[in-house]
Parts: C-alpha cells; sequence; structure tokens
C-alpha cells in the first residue's frame, strides 16, 4: 500500500500565507500601540503646555522611545522576522499617522488645562 505524500508546493504556500497573516496581524498590532500612544503622548503635551516646536519634539522622541520599546520587548531585537520591510513597517510606518492623534488630543488638552 503506496503512502500518499503531501504536495510540497501546497505546504509552501500555506505557509507563505501564515506568515504573511503573522506579519499583518504584527504590523496591525504595532499600529494600534502608536496610535494609542501618539493619543497619550498629545495628552501629555497638552497638560503641560508644550507650544510650538517643543512639542513636536516631544512627539517625536515619545515615538522614538515607544519603537526602541516594542523593538527590544515585542520583536525581540529582530525586526526582520516580524516584518517584510523592518525599516519602513517598523521604525518609520505609522510615524506620521499617528501625528493627526497627537496633534488633536495635545490641542484638546493645552485648551482644557491652559485656557
Amino acid at each position: 500500500m503506496q503512502t500518499q505524500r503531501p504536495n510540497c508546493t501546497a505546504l509552501s504556500k500555506r505557509r507563505q500565507r501564515d506568515d504573511e497573516t503573522k506579519t499583518d496581524t504584527t504590523a496591525q498590532t504595532v499600529s494600534n500601540i502608536r496610535a494609542l500612544t501618539a493619543s497619550l503622548f498629545g495628552v501629555a503635551a497638552g497638560t503641560l503646555g508644550l507650544e510650538s516646536l517643543p512639542g513636536f519634539f516631544f512627539y517625536f522622541i515619545g515615538t522614538a522611545v515607544v519603537s526602541l520599546l516594542v523593538f527590544s520587548l515585542k520583536a525581540k531585537s529582530d525586526p526582520g522576522a516580524y516584518f517584510f520591510r523592518p525599516l519602513g513597517d517598523f521604525w518609520i510606518g505609522d510615524l506620521f499617522g499617528g501625528l493627526m492623534s497627537f496633534v488633536l488630543t495635545w490641542t484638546l488638552f493645552y485648551g482644557l488645562c491652559n485656557a
């Protein structure tokens, strides 16, 4: 009696699809973390009364710290294992997407605390 061997191309396609699903899920998780922290940085900057460039520096420094924390704690210092393009998807991705949330909460809390 012959045993039927699984099709190697079907297995490789399934693995590739699973890898794509994992990287998409990882990218979505990092995007959610950045959106939440951008809003929290906006609350902090507005409460502190930061204006103009110091507020934007606060956002960019905070985003860099969050990226480093995700890099060291979640990506285990190897973002290439979790992202297709580590530089674009991990380090630079959502840098300006979170800026809108930051500015919105920054101006809201600045107006509430310093008006």
